[in-house]
């Protein structure tokens, strides 16, 4: 029987208030944050935005000047390849994205490690040239293609090697766990553009006589040992962090220590790190961004390019809130595809914290 001085849960804004002091403070002063800065702000990107024009003077004086992109959209896609070849940049977009299209659904997830490095293999042979395609050299690749072009990759090929660093961390042999650590530890410790900068400058001073391979190869060879390293570091923890009782039960059901990795630790290892892998993955998919620095035009290279031209100097502020924007909306939609990616492999359906 409840008691007479018992009372319901106060409900409504006033109660949440009172239950959430710090929560109302912060809410507060970001709400006067927002109605401080958004109005201007509105008007200056929207409002008194000027949208096309051939150059900086087709612009007004208090606004936006988006004409730097629109006026050089194809640039800004897919760099400086041929025009009447764009079709090739279309369809190589569509293979990056059929990659990662198993997993949006539970049933073909499995087919990833298949689908994935072959439509990007597929995407390289469209843009490359492969058959009755004519060649089309890297010189003429950039854009935003680039940067997808890139992320997925990288990203693709990172995660395994990332997994074979880390078992070659967890493993018995000393050689084995010897390497594994020294290259892992040694690409950290490293910032990526110097990894980038020695691929562009030193590598080619020791390359045999006959072989030459182009920035963009090299850049993405780097991109991809880079991130594995961070990957690693991931699956590792995720490792350390299953229980080891099923793998001993696994063990005493006649499963081999091969199978036992294979079949329930490396799985559950996986599910445990994904979050820290999908934040690899973001991390990586921004770290693209900075091969402008070796001369290989991704949309950053080129918009920095197109305000030095004298026609659309000044622009700066346009140009790199552009690319700021681009880069957020699909890390923000990588992030938001994280949490439903979490949601399904713990299988209760539950937000994750």
């Amino acid at each position: 029987m409840r008691s007479a001085s018992a009372r319901p849960p106060s409900r409504g804004l006033a109660a949440w208030v009172r239950a959430h002091p710090r929560d109302t403070v912060a809410f507060a002063g970001l709400a006067v944050l927002v109605l401080w800065f958004a109005p201007p702000l509105l008007r200056w990107a929207v409002l008194d935005a000027t949208w096309t024009g051939e150059s900086r003077q087709a612009c007004g004086a208090g606004g936006a000047c988006w004409a730097i992109v629109t006026a050089r959209w194809r640039q800004v896609l897919a760099g400086f390849y041929p025009e009447d070849h764009l079709w090739r940049v279309a369809l190589a977009t569509l293979l990056l994205a059929g990659a990662a299209a198993p997993l949006a659904w539970r049933r073909s997830a499995r087919y990833t490690p298949v689908i994935a490095p072959l439509a990007v293999v597929g995407a390289l042979a469209v843009m490359h040239g492969a058959g009755v395609l004519p060649r089309a050299p890297t010189d003429y690749w950039g854009g935003f293609f680039l940067n997808l072009l890139i992320g997925v990759t990288a990203s693709i090929f990172a995660l395994p090697l990332g997994v074979l660093l880390a078992l070659g961390r967890n493993g018995r042999l000393p050689a084995v766990r010897w390497l594994a650590t020294g290259f892992v530890e040694g690409v950290r410790a490293s910032p990526l553009i110097v990894l980038l900068f020695a691929a562009s400058v030193i590598v080619p001073l020791f390359t045999p006589a006959g072989v030459s391979l182009d920035k963009l190869t090299r850049a993405l060879v780097v991109i991809t040992l880079f991130e594995a390293a961070y990957m690693a570091e991931a699956v590792r923890a995720g490792l350390r962090g299953a229980p080891r009782g099923q793998a001993e039960a696994a063990q005493a059901l006649g499963l081999r220590r091969g199978q036992t990795l294979r079949l329930v630790v490396l799985p559950q290892a996986l599910r445990i790190a994904t979050p820290a892998l999908v934040n690899s993955f973001i991390g990586l998919f921004k770290d693209t961004s900075l091969i402008y620095v070796i001369g290989v035009l991704d949309v950053t290279g080129v918009l920095r390019n197109a305000v030095t031209d004298f026609a659309w100097q000044g622009l700066e502020t346009e140009a790199y809130v552009f690319v700021a924007l681009l880069f957020w909306s699909f890390c923000f939609g990588l992030s938001r595809w994280s949490r439903s990616l979490e949601r399904r492999l713990d299988g209760s359906g539950r937000r994750p914290a």
